[in-house]
């Protein structure tokens, strides 16, 4: 008996050869998988940064040539030249900044509410704020568009200090899922010992929900940062955000499209979104996780 017992122990410390092949074989499929997948992620921006480095004669040869023959590195410099680069950039940062700092903040708000206040109906006004989810936006851009001029906001920053100040029901909805995964033991404690809403809210929830903080605050940032119609539409020329700006502003006497340039441009355009995503990739991972424990 105490052989078979040291035989069947040596079988579970040592898996055969065959279940470490399976395994094997499993790890490399996902591998590779996961590579061919990478590979079709970059590869668009490959061929752009490659587009950037060609001169305007090798974009339109054919056959197509897939590595300019010398490197135009001062395509970058001309993009950042042939437009006002710095103040556009600086007005399409401080709309992305103000719109993500408060949309963070008030739809933390939100979501604290619809977690853990006890309101009547509070189920049935979540589920009318998330339907709002199935809104396209576009069907809202006409409407805000004359709200806007009548109340004489449009060519300022006040339509994004509204939108920040309404919250999103996206947003909204992580913060309230991280929220509600929060043991009711810490709250009953905290207001035992005296404390209000509004002290628990800021002194214990939210710094708790330092991930779904720098989610909301990724989110938030992009969308204002790569959003194109509302600026095209609420802002004069003048003083219209780097996306906008770059979509016209690229051209030679002729109005021929410089795609060299552009996408140049296109590539200082995004480094700020990537900057940000990976130095709060590990944040941004967890609150996403960390969102969908509890319904």
């Amino acid at each position: 008996m105490g052989t078979v017992a040291q035989q069947t122990e040596i079988r579970l410390k040592h898996p055969t050869n065959a279940a470490s092949n399976k395994n094997l074989a499993s790890t490399l499929l996902w591998l590779v998988i996961m590579i061919l997948l990478a590979i079709i992620f970059l590869l668009p921006l490959a061929w752009l940064f490659l587009t950037a480095l060609k001169d305007v004669s090798e974009i339109t040869a054919f056959p197509v040539k897939v590595f300019p023959q010398v490197a135009q590195w001062d395509n970058f410099t001309k993009a950042m030249t042939i437009i006002p680069f710095g103040r556009f950039a600086f007005n399409s940062l401080v709309l992305s900044m103000l719109y993500a700092a408060l949309t963070t903040i008030t739809c933390a708000m939100v979501g604290f509410c619809f977690a853990r206040l006890r309101v009547p109906e509070k189920r049935t006004l979540f589920i009318i704020m998330l339907s709002t989810i199935m809104l396209p936006p576009i069907l809202t851009t006409i409407p805000t568009f004359i709200l806007f001029s009548r109340i004489n906001i449009v060519n300022t920053i006040w339509p994004w200090v509204l939108w920040g100040l309404a919250s999103t029901p996206f947003l909204s909805f992580l913060f309230r899922q991280f929220f509600s995964s929060i043991p009711m033991d810490l709250e009953d404690a905290a207001i035992i010992d005296g404390c209000s809403y509004w002290r628990l809210f800021w002194q214990i929830f939210l710094p708790l929900s330092k991930p779904v903080i720098a989610t909301a605050i990724i989110f938030s940032f992009t969308w204002t940062w790569g959003d194109y119609l509302a600026p095209s539409l609420l802002l004069g020329v003048d003083n219209t955000t780097l996306a906008v700006a770059m979509s016209t502003g690229y051209v030679d006497p002729h109005g021929t499209l410089l795609t060299n340039i552009l996408a140049a441009g296109v590539i200082v355009y995004i480094l700020p979104v990537l900057i940000v995503f990976v130095l709060a990739q590990r944040y941004f991972v967890r609150g996403i996780v960390t969102s969908g424990l509890k319904g």
